[in-house]
């Protein structure tokens, strides 16, 4: 490889996003170029962008797929607000994203796929290319989908398997773009791919045949040059939060000593938890996809009475048909972390689209006086993090956990240092030893008011459990009205008493000043960029992000009141800004809320403080 362009633009970040009708493998184009600007040492972050529609029409702006990645050479907290490079590879695509190219933004276009047809099928009047809407960009059109036919001639393939090669002429172009080499794309290849040596000689052809033309064509003069990121040694992996969450739990068990159970029934965009952790049968997972979502969560509360680590991973519409079987867990006081991976609803509603709509569900989804502790995690790679620490709350306070993620997290990637298991917090769940003369099933811990977990078998421990009311300390069904309303404060001082092992609420700037920025969940990418720019212009700003829900810190009073006005940026309607009016008193608190299926950008959120600001 060759490169003879001499015209190098320094950038600390850059922004790509690739985008194409279904078929057009954007997803793994993305991924591909993800890895490689991991192994050239830039941090990342993506989002992919899948359609909600099955099989929606060829073409169409409701088929068209994306996948956004910003790579750089500083931390990278988010996937970026516009794109500086957009590969579209058809006229839908070019359509449905040109919103968000920046202005001066580079856009590579497959030029063979904007016929007529398909540019009026996109919502066109006339052709972008040639009717000048599209001056104010860098515009490259190249014959992507002729140029890998001609390439791949001379192998003999017909046109059809010939074209599942193009978006490796699409990713040749950036690699050229960027002066990366091809040794990591390669690799991939041949392990994908090991037993079809034509495949993998077909798409080598057509990657090296879209960096010779990049090379030689006028419009792309320069090439982008991102300098290394500062990080700290250890080993890297690009991950996204799905499988971040299951390593989290596999650490888990291992640090708990407890085997590992998921009961799951597959729902997007959870499922990926439940493949992930089905690999790892060899580190003694046992993972059960149910027949639908009720199953799944009861089979885990069964595991769980047996002594495993047990979780149930869902979204949304899930999380309320498993609303029962967690006031069982809450009854019979078993551990138990539920990950919802959040999207858009309410019903079936957006289910490839990032939402934070379930935190009322989480909350107070469930009959009766149900307490259950909330966490959430905030990025794709501490989705790690939060599910190792939703296990050891639940085992060691005997307890359901509701870990809260999202689409954009859960799909989303980012670099993931890999700990060492052993420098993981302890976790040490409370089981009951054989033959303890003083072992009673709803005896509790002074400290905690855990209860003993009784594993059956164990000598001299036989007990009763089920989901009718329990008779304090000796656990028998009781209906007795003193007994209910006693064992019901206990249940929810147990769960208030965790904010005495949780660590107080941080904040990012001052602690005291005009405006307080809470956030909670996913948003906190996007969320501490926009602090920092005010804060780098003088402006009284902080940011609080809480990742402990249920309970919340026990200094959460102490962090709020030492600003005159509190904004609080989530993605729905306000669900946590009315949490904190009905348990924090006293402050002046505003909102700022968006329901679009979409991530915040980092420029609306700098709009909205900057407007908080400003308010007498």
């Amino acid at each position: 490889m060759v490169k003879t362009k001499s015209n190098v633009i320094q950038r600390e970040a850059v922004v790509v996003k690739f985008v194409g009708d279904s078929g057009d493998g954007m997803q793994m184009t993305g991924t591909l170029f993800s890895d490689t600007a991991a192994l050239a040492g830039l941090d990342l972050a993506t989002f992919p962008d899948y359609p909600a529609e099955i099989r929606a029409p060829h073409n169409t702006v409701a088929g068209v797929s994306g996948f956004q990645v910003h790579v750089g050479a500083k931390k990278i907290e988010t996937t970026g607000d516009l794109c500086d490079v957009l590969v579209a590879m058809n006229p839908a695509s070019l359509k449905a994203n040109l919103k968000w190219a920046r202005p001066g933004a580079t856009i590579i276009v497959d030029l063979d796929t904007f016929e007529e047809s398909a540019v009026k099928k996109a919502g066109y009047a006339s052709n972008p290319l040639d009717d000048g809407s599209l001056e104010s960009f860098n515009l490259v059109k190249a014959p992507i989908t002729s140029l890998t036919r001609g390439a791949l001639k001379p192998m003999g393939l017909d046109q059809k398997v010939a074209d599942k090669s193009k978006n490796m002429f699409a990713l040749g172009i950036m690699y050229h773009l960027f002066s990366w080499n091809f040794d990591a794309t390669y690799d991939y290849f041949n392990k994908k791919f090991k037993n079809k040596p034509q495949v993998i000689e077909a798409n080598r052809i057509v990657l090296e045949a879209g960096y010779s033309f990049a090379d030689a064509v006028e419009a792309l003069q320069s090439v982008y040059q991102v300098s290394k990121a500062t990080m700290e040694p250890g080993r890297y992996r690009n991950i996204t939060g799905n499988v971040a969450t299951a390593w989290g739990f596999l650490a888990a068990s291992e640090r708990s000593g407890r085997p590992i159970f998921l009961g799951s029934y597959p729902i997007t965009p959870a499922t990926e938890i439940l493949i992930e952790l089905a690999k790892y049968k060899s580190l003694g997972a046992k993972v059960f996809q149910a027949e639908d979502e009720i199953a799944g969560i009861c089979s885990a509360i069964g595991a769980s009475y047996t002594g495993s680590l047990a979780l149930t991973s869902t979204s949304g519409p899930g999380l309320s048909l498993k609303s029962e079987a967690i006031g069982l867990a809450v009854m019979t006081e078993l551990p138990l972390v539920i990950v919802n991976v959040q999207r858009g609803g309410p019903s079936t509603g957006l289910p490839t689209k990032t939402e934070q709509s379930d935190l009322y569900q989480a909350l107070f989804g469930r009959n009766g006086e149900c307490p259950a502790v909330v966490i959430a995690a905030s990025s794709s790679s501490n989705c790690f993090n939060y599910a190792y620490i939703a296990s050891k709350i639940a085992m060691e306070h005997m307890t359901p956990v509701i870990l809260l993620t999202d689409g954009y997290l859960g799909n989303g990637s980012q670099l993931f240092r890999i700990p060492k298991v052993a420098d993981m917090p302890d976790i040490n769940p409370p089981i009951a030893e054989a033959n303890d003369p003083d072992f009673k099933p709803y005896k509790r811990n002074p400290e905690t008011l855990a209860r003993k977990w009784a594993l059956p078998g164990t000598e001299g421990l036989r007990h009763r459990i089920g989901g009718l009311e329990k008779e304090d300390v000796y656990g028998n069904v009781s209906t007795d009205p003193i007994n209910h309303e006693k064992m019901t404060h206990l249940r929810n001082e147990k769960v208030q008493r965790i904010a005495n092992y949780i660590p107080e609420q941080e904040i990012t700037g001052e602690k005291e000043g005009d405006v307080l920025v809470v956030s909670w969940g996913g948003t906190y990418g996007a969320v501490i960029e926009a602090v920092e720019q005010l804060q780098k212009e003088g402006k009284k700003v902080s940011h609080a992000h809480f990742h402990y829900i249920m309970p919340l810190p026990k200094n959460t009073p102490d962090v709020l009141k030492g600003f005159k006005r509190i904004l609080v940026c989530e993605l729905n309607a306000g669900q946590f800004v009315n949490y904190l009016k009905m348990t924090q008193y006293g402050h002046v608190y505003t909102q700022y809320n968006k329901v679009q299926g979409l991530p915040f950008t980092v420029t609306e959120l700098v709009v909205a403080i900057n407007k908080t600001l400003e308010e007498k």
